[in-house]
């Protein structure tokens, strides 16, 4: 880690949470990972109530639930997300000057808890403190929205305004301030001296390069996955569920909605036969409920050996999210040995096609034909197979193929009597031609 000579580094993590949730996890990770360096590391947090006793020692809490809850009411009335919590910050930074940090890591500072603009002003008049940022997702170069893939906005290149996704997370049911937010995070974000850019994947690294925040360094590291946890895993889950005869298709989600791609997956049941099963892991009670009964629902696995297990004995694990920086459960489950799908322009691609999967172009039937390996018929579940088979000369043979035929289909647009109709009709096969040339002739022969 960072060292200054021999002397102690003072580390700052600010993040929204503190060792739950993916970002949080990866806070405490990195501050064991100090701590064994022989640093001091605190990890400044604002949502998420008592923390774990394991890490308490590295929490230090900015506000209160109280205060989450007035800057979240405040958000959703006016769209300024980041703009509240005037105090809270206040007393934080107070907090801050006393511990005197040499080196600040940042992580998601959106989610009510923190004003932005006190912060960014705080680190450019203390210009001697390492900066790092890593950005989870896009709202750091957005007027409002943390991820646009979904709607195919592209306002944020240099102005956005009139945000298509006002009601989203950080949602909005009144205002539009979009293009003042943008202003405001360009003037804030900007000419912090010393300040370097992390991202889980290139794929929202070349993003931050053609944002306003271009003007960084930006260093693309993944996301870590515990190998020693997540791995092939030997498991009693298909014999607990009945699966033993099906191909298991798998989906795994802390929070299970359309962009995740549940709608997706109710489609895709819908459209494979009694051989497959899809199962989900992470749904709430409500949407186990409302899903098909051609889906096996299951609601949050916490354990990560646990998942692992459901993880090692899926055939295709399938992630459908329209909107990833990273994809973690993507990563896992190839760690796990399972075959990956996902859509394709998120990170998600990237982080398939590294641990061998595949990536397919949005929408249920590219799912289909990627899972089952055939081209999916819209209005039925019957597929037709297309078999080639070289040219042949020998008449019984051919004759044994018109025999074997439930249908045999000429579909030639000129022909002045094609024989083939006239071969298999004798061959007791029904023949299906275009109504051209002497094809009508050739059905009413015989």
């Amino acid at each position: 880690m960072v060292k200054t000579g021999a002397w102690m580094v003072r580390i700052l993590i600010i993040n929204v949470v503190c060792g739950t949730g993916s970002t949080g996890k990866i806070c405490v990770d990195l501050a064991k990972s100090y701590e064994s360096a022989g640093d001091t590391v605190k990890i400044a947090y604002g949502r998420g109530g008592q923390v774990s006793p394991q890490y308490r020692k590295y929490g230090v809490r900015i506000g209160s639930g109280v205060d989450v809850c007035c800057h979240a009411l405040l958000a959703r009335v006016t769209d300024r997300q980041g703009c509240f919590s005037k105090r809270a910050t206040r007393k934080f930074l107070r907090w801050a000057d006393g511990y005197d940090p040499d080196e600040i890591w940042l992580h998601n500072i959106h989610g009510y808890y923190l004003n932005y603009e006190m912060l960014f002003r705080w680190m450019k008049e203390h210009p001697g403190i390492r900066v790092k940022w890593t950005l989870h997702d896009c709202w750091a170069f957005t007027g409002h929205c943390t991820h646009f893939v979904s709607v195919q906005c592209d306002k944020w290149r240099k102005q956005c305004e009139r945000c298509p996704q006002k009601r989203e997370y950080p949602a909005s049911f009144l205002m539009d301030h979009s293009k003042e937010n943008y202003a405001k995070k360009r003037e804030s974000f900007c000419g912090v001296r010393n300040m370097t850019l992390i991202t889980p994947s290139c794929w929202l690294g070349d993003l931050v390069k053609e944002s306003f925040l271009k003007e960084y360094t930006v260093e693309v590291i993944y996301n870590q996955i515990d190998k020693t946890i997540f791995r092939p895993t030997e498991s009693d889950f298909r014999k607990r569920y009945g699966l033993e005869k099906k191909i298991m298709i798998l989906g795994v989600a802390s929070v299970w909605n359309k962009k995740k791609g549940l709608d997706d997956f109710i489609k895709l049941a819908h459209m494979l036969d009694d051989s497959y099963a899809i199962v989900l892991v992470g749904l709430t009670k409500r949407q186990i409920k409302r899903v098909s009964k051609r889906i096996w629902g299951i609601g949050q696995v916490k354990s990560g050996k646990e998942l692992a297990k459901i993880y090692s004995k899926s055939d295709v694990f399938v992630n459908p999210s329209r909107e990833e920086s990273f994809g973690m459960t993507t990563a896992e489950a190839a760690m796990c040995g399972a075959k990956t799908i996902v859509y394709e322009g998120t990170a998600c691609e990237e982080v398939a096609k590294k641990y061998g999967g595949m990536a397919v172009p949005v929408g249920v039937e590219h799912l289909y034909e990627a899972i089952t390996g055939r081209k999916y018929v819209p209005g039925g579940h019957k597929v037709a197979w297309m078999i080639g088979i070289p040219r042949t000369d020998d008449a019984r043979e051919l004759a044994g193929l018109y025999t074997a035929a439930d249908v045999f289909v000429n579909p030639t647009y000129e022909d002045s009597f094609p024989t083939t109709n006239l071969e298999a009709r004798a061959c007791g096969t029904r023949v299906i031609t275009y109504d051209v040339g002497g094809c009508r002739e050739t059905l009413n022969i015989f």
